[in-house]
């Protein structure tokens, strides 16, 4: 069985069931006992379950495990409170019905960043980010830290994921906030910048969170109630904190978000 044979055999038995009909929507429940997770259409007892629910006309399969990988088990079947529950844990009086391995799908946007921690750059685009930072109020050195890690300051640059620009907005983000030229270093910066102040008002500061929600998304981080288990995006918030401490000893003496120049798209 492939992985992505395994991924729809696997959600067709347990998001649907055999004999189920067709629906636009329904909830699966993430279960953890003992440190491992199962899926199930029902709680299971003893474990701590979480709702999710899963739209059945997503383009991509929802990250159920919380992991990046390949993920290898059996469905059973089981009768509880007088229905057939499906689930991926050998609960009692469970059946077992088939094997399945399922490669786990990528967060959506969530990388590793296109730029390594290095030195600070503050010759690039001065003007810009001096005026994004004043008109939303997010400092200079973090939104140049961000930009760093994203894109290492590269306006033409595009990640694997689809991101692009300076800031490394993906298509909709870009949308969001009015860019009509993605490659625009100014409306990137400055579309980046409020996208952070409103990333920094939803955790009340928490630039730990905000960095996490800017790689891998407002979603991931609710799911997971913090920074999401994805290596990528663990890598950044590292990353992102390092460069943040060296952008603001690099403009310390003068003060943050006080440069001046200016630098054409």
């Amino acid at each position: 069985m492939t992985p992505r044979a395994g991924v729809y055999s696997l959600l067709a038995a347990l998001l649907i069931g055999p004999a189920a009909l067709p629906s636009q929507a329904r909830t699966v429940y993430r279960c953890v006992q003992a440190g491992t997770v199962s899926l199930s259409t029902a709680p299971e007892d003893g474990s701590r379950c979480r709702p999710i629910e899963v739209d059945d006309r997503a383009p991509l399969l929802p990250d159920l495990w919380g992991a990046v990988g390949i993920q290898r088990g059996y469905l059973y079947a089981r009768e509880q409170d007088g229905r057939t529950v499906y689930g991926t844990r050998a609960m009692p009086g469970a059946v077992k019905l088939q094997a399945f391995t399922v490669a786990t799908p990528q967060p959506a946007w969530a990388h590793a960043g296109l730029g390594k921690v290095g030195k600070p750059r503050l010759d690039r685009f001065p003007g810009q980010f001096a005026a994004a930072a004043r008109a939303t109020g997010v400092e200079e050195a973090w939104l140049r830290a961000i930009a760093h890690a994203e894109s290492y300051y590269d306006p033409r640059a595009v990640s694997s994921k689809g991101a692009m620009g300076v800031m490394q907005l993906m298509p909709e983000t870009a949308r969001q906030y009015g860019v009509t030229d993605p490659y625009s270093s100014r409306q990137s910066i400055s579309a980046g910048a409020r996208h952070l102040r409103n990333l920094e008002a939803l955790y009340d500061g928490d630039r730990v969170l905000v960095a996490a929600a800017y790689n891998a998304g407002v979603g991931a981080v609710t799911r997971y109630d913090g920074v999401p288990p994805y290596p990528e995006t663990q890598g950044y918030v590292a990353k992102v904190q390092a460069l943040y401490a060296r952008y603001q000893a690099a403009l310390a003496p003068r003060g943050a978000g006080t440069a001046t120049g200016s630098a054409t798209d």
